[in-house]
């Protein structure tokens, strides 16, 4: 086994993968820039939902995010051509890192993938051949590395798909709403606009969901079937970039499939003078043994049961959201809602409605529907008092959450001081209300999520 794991292999899917990967993030780079996602998402907001104890990346917001995605997609571009890889790679994922934890208004899972597969690539040797690198120092030119890259890599993405596709079991999926949701209002394809609205369509996409889902690893293990995976994940991807706009996920999950295919099939069609291994090659690799010990064994460890863990959180994930982030729960459910808070001076007993929208733009009081927005939110209210001078208690008094389009319910205890709770990343929090009212309920409300969402101001 253990020689199996550092046997020999031609590192051409590693190069290529460099390639695709740099590109990747140039377009994201550069194209965040020119969409004006970094001005409205990082330069004009006063302030952001960061990911809890990640406060300080507040520091980086405004105008120098403009020149902070410009660097990154230099960054980019040495990666791609693999310039001063190593630096490059490190410094291009330090700066997605912090993009990513500073803000949750644009939550997206593949924003955290590629996150994820730039640091898995800061301890590999992908720019030993086919790059700037070895062209300047030929010495550290090589065309093999170790087995093991190419099972961290298929590791990595089976975790991704598996818990994507366990996610999908549950009622709402698998009879057809959440894929109701999705398509019913689609606006962007009139002459589909009659299929969009048919039941048997929506479950067809959500069985068809599941079942890429769960079987494409396996489809691109199997040597009979890859070639046919392939071209169905080539389809898959690219029409959910047509109808569902995700950006540039479908083109980097098209680019992983490189790491299932065997290195030489690999090598013939995009490096067709690259010479092939040879009895001058060493036939066991020992060279990054201690990179794989050490980092990727409890690396892949954490990423098999990190998605797990709301499966011992009490209450519903999809209400509470208590596990939800990092665990490859994508594009699972929709959630609307809105929330209102009163601020109680403790020295006056005085008690205000307090006015979201001078502190948070249109986009974040939309996603202030979930416990860890709502708590961030009152930590937040609490410090705008505390520059005045006052100490003050921050409830939420009305927090009505609907899932899927349904009836909501309130989320929150209305009346639990949300600064006086801590927030914890593994249990459940006591003050969020678990999900109990029934239809006919009076504790239920019905949001309209086909309308812009109106938070309730003062």
């Amino acid at each position: 086994m253990i020689q199996r794991l550092f046997k020999s292999v031609d590192n051409a899917p590693l190069v290529l993968f460099r390639i695709f990967f740099g590109l990747v993030f140039v377009f994201e780079s550069f194209g965040a820039l020119s969409t004006g996602w970094v001005k409205h998402n990082l330069v004009e907001p006063r302030t952001n939902f960061t990911f809890i104890g990640f406060e300080f990346l507040l520091n980086l917001m405004g105008e120098y995010m403009y020149v902070h995605f410009a660097i990154m997609g230099v960054f980019a571009l040495f990666v791609t051509f693999g310039f001063k890889y190593r630096f490059s790679i490190i410094a291009m994922t330090i700066m997605w890192a912090a993009v990513y934890f500073m803000q949750k208004t644009s939550y997206n899972n593949h924003y955290y993938l590629m996150m994820l597969v730039g640091l898995i690539m800061s301890f590999l040797p992908a720019h030993k051949f086919a790059s700037i690198d070895a062209k300047l120092n030929p010495s550290i030119k090589k065309n093999y590395m170790p087995n093991w890259i190419l099972l961290v890599f298929i590791i990595q993405i089976t975790c991704v798909y598996f818990y994507a596709t366990v996610a999908k079991f549950y009622p709402d999926w698998l009879d057809g709403t959440v894929t109701s949701n999705m398509y019913t209002s689609m606006k962007k394809f009139p002459s589909f606009s009659e299929l969009f609205k048919n039941h048997y369509f929506h479950l067809a996409i959500a069985y068809i969901g599941i079942a890429f889902d769960g079987l494409i690893v396996p489809a691109l293990l199997w040597k009979r079937t890859r070639v046919f995976a392939v071209l169905l994940s080539l389809v898959f991807h690219i029409s959910n970039s047509i109808t569902l706009e995700i950006g540039v996920f479908p083109y980097f999950a098209l680019a992983l499939c490189v790491f299932f295919f065997p290195p030489d099939q690999i090598t013939k069609p995009f490096f067709w003078n690259k010479k092939p291994l040879n009895d001058e090659t060493p036939a066991l690799d020992f060279e990054s043994k201690k990179i794989f010990q050490y980092f990727f064994v409890p690396y892949l460890i954490i990423q098999i049961l990190l998605p797990i863990r709301h499966w011992f959180i009490k209450g519903d994930v999809l209400w509470t959201e208590e596990g939800h982030r990092l665990s490859w729960r994508m594009m699972l459910r929709s959630r609307t809602g809105y929330a209102r808070f009163h601020v109680v001076d403790k020295a006056t007993g005085e008690r205000v409605l307090f006015k979201l929208d001078d502190f948070y733009n249109k986009k974040q009081r939309k996603r202030i529907n979930t416990p860890d927005m709502i708590w961030q939110a009152a930590q937040y209210i609490k410090s705008e008092y505390a520059k005045e001078g006052k100490d003050v208690s921050v409830f939420a008094v009305s927090s009505y959450v609907s899932i899927n389009k349904k009836p909501g319910c309130q989320l929150i205890d209305p009346e639990v001081d949300l600064t006086t709770v801590e927030w914890s990343h593994f249990k459940h929090h006591d003050w969020i209300l678990l999900l109990k009212c029934s239809e006919d309920s009076s504790s239920r409300k019905v949001i309209n999520s086909n309308l812009p969402l109106k938070v309730i101001t003062p």
